[in-house]
């Protein structure tokens, strides 16, 4: 049988914001699952594209010089390099994919920032 991952079931699980689970491993990339709201922290990933999915909700990538604004079944790449900060008004659901090497808040460790330990669990 060939593993078929939904989405939706894995974020039922996920109980507490910004904190991301990887749910599968495509090459060199992770995917992630996770439920947030409010800010997160500013910050960048020197080497690495991120790849944010809506599955549910509304979130607005904040950048220096502008923002993006993500609605249910959007994604958005934040390029390497880009510092940004996620905002949710309100619960959101997303999926991201990103390189395995990508730390989770990138240049930037706070009481937020989870291991890729934490993140298989």
């Amino acid at each position: 049988m060939l593993d078929v991952v939904n989405l939706k079931k894995e974020l039922d699980k996920v109980h507490d914001y910004w904190s991301p689970r990887i749910v599968g491993r495509v090459n060199d990339q992770y995917v992630k699952v996770a439920k947030v709201k409010g800010e997160f922290v500013w910050h960048k990933h020197d080497g690495e594209d991120e790849m944010f999915f809506i599955v549910k909700g509304s979130l607005v990538i904040q950048y220096e010089d502008g923002q993006a604004e993500l609605s249910e079944g959007d994604f958005h790449v934040v390029p390497k390099g880009k510092r940004h900060n996620p905002v949710a008004a309100e619960e959101c659901w997303i999926a991201l994919i990103e390189p395995v090497e990508t730390t989770h808040t990138g240049d930037v460790v706070s009481d937020r920032t989870k291991s890729v330990e934490d993140q298989l669990k």
